[in-house]
């Protein structure tokens, strides 16, 4: 699979509705578009639909991927001049149509473009399954001597059949040492399977065990729960709502649904929704979430997200043909896990804690932007985050979907400044009152004693931070990779 993410040596940067064709702008590209060298023949298993694809050239499909770059890529003019006939791909040609400007503290403006195999893309947007244990890796260290542990696990899948919980620490795969070996190729391969009914076996250290233990897990198509722990926490000032959040995937609009009512039938006087491990998807979703927390008194009227296009589409959206009047804050159901228009409850909060790590991303940032945007006052407890206000539609071409930067996405109030993150307890326009707590692996998601929600529950009563983050395996937040898509803003 082209878009294995590797990451044993060293810590690559963060990458992160569907357009396929039938309402798209007008342009140069369309001429070109589902020519393709190898067409796909018969029905799209999502779709119900013929493929659109014909006979073509490799030639049709780097011309149609310069076109299109150069009529709805955010930041056209900055693409390098190259000559496709020096790609031996479509592949390696879309990798290069990108802007090589940085950001005010160096690192890549777009971090964020990348390709996927379309039917996998679809099966992953649309359900959450993917093949693997269920088990979500991060790297504490990223050289030798490397610290791998895990950082949750799916419910039903292979990791919990094995035991494995928060903070169990990978010590070798298939016999390789992760700490300190050389052999990448067999690591990466017992992490990240290929293919389901593929069995690897790991020894790992459990959390709070000085002993170690030998399992061997075998891979499966595992369905992402993206909203877990759900608690009510009580305090003597009155319940606080705690919920993870992982993904905005299309499954996530029934489980966010039932976990705010859950907190509005216990009347929480807070919330904390812990997006630390929440890279993105589907902004809709985020904009659902964002209502039911502010209420109708602070959104109604109120832009969610506001997308710009670039220079040459500044009066109207080049995919839908829409006005750019942006994404309000919904109040009923985008008929993504439940049906189209049903009303959402909410908790009409003035204020909301978000936790926060490097891989909080995207739609992630959008909800709190789109919250600050309105005066619901937000407190970031954790890392800054990964910094990306920007998006795209997802498009297929010839059995290969393209992401490529698109729009960039302010709230109500026009900002959307933010590519180098929001840094809790900062200053200046990208800061946001809170506490840069370390990640804390030595305790379950949920628990009050794990270091970031005991900030957010000590910061609740004294508005103030700990004195230090936790020592030990909380000391350092870690590198945590999943599917590509899954870091990003995805608009459909």
């Amino acid at each position: 699979m082209r878009n294995k993410i590797r990451w044993i040596l060293l810590a690559a940067a963060l990458l992160g509705g569907t357009a396929c064709g039938d309402d798209a702008a007008t342009g140069d590209w369309e001429a070109y578009a589902d020519k393709c060298a190898m067409p796909r023949t018969g029905v799209s298993p999502t779709s119900g639909r013929p493929y659109a694809d014909v006979q073509g050239t490799l030639d049709d499909e780097k011309r149609w991927l310069k076109e299109w770059t150069q009529d709805l890529y955010l930041w056209y003019a900055e693409v390098p001049s190259t000559d496709p006939d020096d790609y031996s791909s479509a592949l390696a040609y879309f990798d290069v149509l990108k802007t090589p400007a940085l950001t005010a503290s160096g690192k890549p403006r777009d971090q964020f473009h990348f390709t996927f195999p379309t039917d996998q893309w679809e099966a992953l947007s649309q359900s959450g399954v993917s093949v693997g244990y269920g088990a979500q890796w991060v790297l504490v260290a990223t050289r030798p001597p490397r610290k791998a542990l895990v950082a949750y696990v799916e419910p039903s899948s292979p990791a919990t059949a094995a035991g494995l919980t928060r903070g169990a620490e990978l010590l070798t795969v298939d016999g390789v040492d992760v700490v300190n070996g050389s052999d990448v190729d067999t690591l990466n391969a017992g992490l990240f399977p290929d293919a389901a009914n593929e069995s690897h076996t790991f020894v790992v250290r459990d959390r709070g065990s000085t002993a170690t233990r030998t399992i061997t897990m075998t891979a499966v198509s595992v369905e992402s729960h993206p909203v877990q722990s759900v608690t009510i926490l009580p305090t003597p000032t009155g319940p606080v709502g705690y919920l993870v959040f992982n993904d905005h995937l299309a499954t996530a609009e029934e489980q966010l649904i039932a976990g705010v009512r859950q907190f509005d039938e216990a009347q929480v006087t807070d919330a904390v929704i812990d997006l630390r491990y929440n890279g993105g998807g589907y902004l809709d979703i985020a904009s659902e979430l964002a209502f039911m927390l502010a209420g109708p008194d602070a959104t109604t009227g109120k832009i969610f997200d506001k997308i710009e296009f670039n220079d040459q589409h500044r009066g109207s959206n080049p995919v839908t043909g829409q006005s750019l009047e942006g994404t309000p804050f919904y109040s009923t159901t985008q008929g993504f896990s439940v049906d189209e228009g049903m009303p959402l409850p909410n908790l009409g909060l003035d204020r909301v804690f978000v936790l926060t790590g490097p891989t909080t991303c995207s739609a992630s940032e959008a909800i709190m932007n789109s919250l600050r945007g309105v005066d619901v006052e937000v407190i970031q407890i954790g890392a800054t985050t990964c910094g990306k206000p920007y998006g795209f539609y997802p498009w297929d071409n010839c059995g290969t979907t393209y992401f490529s930067i698109q729009f960039q996405g302010v709230n109500d109030k026009g900002f959307g400044d933010y590519a180098d993150g929001f840094v809790p307890g900062g200053t200046g326009p990208s800061g946001v009152p809170g506490c840069n707590v370390a990640d804390d692996f030595t305790h379950e998601l949920g628990d009050p004693a794990e270091g970031r929600l005991a900030a957010a529950l000590a910061y609740r009563d004294s508005q103030t931070c700990p004195a230090a983050a936790k020592p030990g395996l909380g000391a350092t937040d870690g590198i945590l990779r999943k599917s590509i898509w899954q870091m990003n803003r995805i608009s459909r």
